[in-house]
């Protein structure tokens, strides 16, 4: 009879934008109740954290002891694709540490950032998949009250996308 091993976690690395926008409307620490570690950049913990001082998010993750910061090895590499490509920072340095630590998933919420890091073979949730998942999960009750959130605390989300995604769960639309 095989031995079973009990599934390896998932490694996740985490952009700002995913981390605030769950601030923004209460649910950050469901976030834990997903993946019980989230590693994020120097670059995004800089961004959120000291840039973002007193702003939703902020806090959060400087007190959440299941984010670890790990800084880039490949600084060069880093510096090299900000010149390629018309993203942050806090984009580039979260699809970088992905490939150094030989990361699962990635939380994007940025089209091209999501483009590229689908290019390279990761699995993408933003803010909007990731509130569907936590709804799927049990987590939230009541998804249709929190897309009407994400448009009334200034993140910009075509609602198209979130009639799209609540019809798809076979909820009514906004």
């Amino acid at each position: 009879m095989p031995v079973r091993r009990p599934p390896r976690p998932v490694t996740v690395v985490a952009d700002s934008s995913p981390l605030i926008i769950l601030a923004k409307l209460g649910c950050f620490d469901l976030l834990h109740e997903v993946y019980p570690r989230i590693y994020i950049s120097a670059e995004v913990h800089h961004e959120v954290v000291v840039v973002g001082a007193g702003l939703p998010g902020a806090s959060e993750v400087a007190n959440a002891t299941w984010i670890q910061v790990k800084p880039l090895q490949d600084r060069g590499g880093l510096l090299a694709a900000q010149q390629r490509f018309p993203l942050g920072a806090g984009e580039l340095s979260t699809i970088f540490l992905g490939k150094e630590i030989l990361a699962d998933a990635v939380l994007l919420d940025d089209y091209h950032a999501r483009k590229l890091a689908k290019a390279d073979g990761f699995n993408v949730r933003g803010s909007v998949g990731l509130l569907e998942m936590f709804y799927q999960r049990g987590h939230l009750s009541d998804l249709r009250a929190v897309f009407q959130q994400l448009l009334t605390h200034s993140v910009y989300i075509d609602p198209r996308l979130l009639h799209q995604r609540l019809r798809s769960l076979g909820l009514p639309p906004l």
